[in-house]
C-alpha cells in the first residue's frame, strides 16, 4: 500500500512534466470543435464534403493556444508586470 502512493505521484510528476514539454514544444493545438479544419464539414446531396460555416471557437484558424500555454503567459505576464 505504501509502494502505491510514490508510483502514482511519480507518473502524475511525469505526466505533468510531459504536458509542460508538450506546450512549450507546441503552444498551439487544434480546434477540439472543428477538429483543425476551420470550419464544419456540410455534405451536398451526393455525400461529397463542403466547407460550412467558419468555426466560431477558432475564428477559422483551426489552431487554439493549449490550456498549459494559456496558464504560463497568465502567470509570465503577471510576474514581468509586478517586477517593474
Amino acid at each position: 500500500m505504501d509502494t502505491l502512493i510514490p508510483a502514482a505521484l511519480a507518473a502524475a510528476l511525469l505526466s505533468a512534466a510531459g504536458y509542460a514539454a508538450l506546450c512549450a514544444a507546441s503552444p498551439f493545438g487544434d480546434c477540439r470543435k472543428c477538429d483543425g479544419l476551420g470550419s464544419q464539414l456540410k455534405f451536398d446531396r451526393r455525400g461529397k464534403p463542403k466547407r460550412g460555416k467558419t468555426c466560431r471557437r477558432c475564428k477559422g484558424a483551426g489552431k487554439r493556444i493549449r490550456v498549459g500555454r494559456h496558464l504560463y503567459n497568465a502567470a509570465h505576464r503577471t510576474w514581468t508586470a509586478g517586477t517593474r
